[in-house]
């Protein structure tokens, strides 16, 4: 029986010329604690990373109006990504913005088995653990 052909890698070979728009348009929405510096650096990287503009980033933590249907604090307590309509979460969320960047896209790609996403889902639950520790670290030393 033949492996059934992943939608994401299909969609890169059509037609990706420059000026077509599918390759500028944004096809994820990323929210993200504007206020942690562990996520405005990550953050920072990732839009660098992104240089076809395929991720809309969203500061959660900012003043203006989010469009999303998960609570403010849900959205800065756990990272969030919509895919194709989608809402995900934790690794998952990591998961689809890693697809949308070229360079990170093979990550992406592998934690799509379903073992690999347990794995990643446990180890940033073990992160949000530490990561009130990690941010006060942070900020430390920005203030230095």
């Amino acid at each position: 029986m033949a492996a059934a052909p992943d939608r994401g890698a299909a969609a890169l070979t059509l037609h990706m010329t420059p000026d077509d728009p599918a390759t500028t348009a944004a096809t994820l929405t990323v929210w993200h604690d504007g206020s942690c510096p562990l996520c405005r650096r990550e953050i920072a990287l990732m839009r660098r990373l992104d240089r076809r503009g395929r991720i809309t980033f969203v500061d959660a933590a900012g003043d203006a109006p989010i469009a999303c249907p998960v609570d403010r604090a849900d959205l800065l307590a756990r990272f969030h990504a919509r895919e194709e309509g989608i809402l995900l979460s934790g690794a998952a969320a990591f998961a689809a913005m890693w697809r949308a960047i070229p360079v990170l896209r093979p990550l992406g790609l592998i934690a799509r088995n379903r073992r690999v996403l347990a794995g990643l889902e446990r180890g940033y639950r073990q992160f949000l653990r530490v990561r009130p520790r990690l941010q006060r670290l942070a900020q430390r030393r920005a203030a230095a």
